[in-house]
């Protein structure tokens, strides 16, 4: 398994989500979004079109339009989403779960390699299928906080005068 660009791009995207809106900012617009991240506006708007028709997502057109969590943070897994972007967990084909294909060697039931990579698998399933997106961005939020950095997306306070 290998986490592409358009995977991190997407983990990123989540994250900063759920930090909006924990900061009281439920809906981004992609720009702000992109900004943020450093994300092309445009590989970002094909990254949340994904997110949205797995029904992760909605949004809104508009000045005051945006995107916005349509789940709740404690539903939404990273492995879901690593799954949805990227595809299969596996480092090979024939230990896939969702994406098994039969592999060219002669005896897979006693292929040592295939033994091997269902361990790094099933590694990398259970810690990715373990964290919740509430989890991700309460760790994140905690961090910043601790190191005195604003939060993003925070509504800026009114000034006193």
């Amino acid at each position: 398994m290998r986490l592409t660009k358009r995977g991190e791009y997407a983990l990123r995207a989540m994250i900063d989500l759920g930090i909006a809106q924990e900061a009281g900012r439920p809906v981004i617009q992609i720009a702000e979004l992109a900004k943020q991240e450093r994300i092309p506006i445009k590989f970002l708007e094909a990254i949340l079109v994904d997110l949205k028709e797995a029904g992760y997502l909605d949004s809104k057109r508009g000045q005051q339009g945006g995107y916005w969590l349509k789940m709740p943070l404690e539903k939404i897994r990273i492995g879901d989403m690593v799954r949805l972007i990227d595809g299969p967990l596996a480092p090979i084909p024939c230990v896939s779960q969702n994406f098994y294909e039969k592999c060219s060697c002669p005896d897979e039931e006693h292929c040592g390699l295939r033994m091997l990579m269902l361990d790094v698998r099933n590694a990398i399933a259970d810690i990715l299928d373990r964290y919740t997106l509430a989890q991700v961005v309460e760790v994140t939020l905690r961090k910043l906080r601790r190191n005195g950095v604003p939060i993003p997306f925070s509504k800026p306070r009114p000034s006193r005068k």
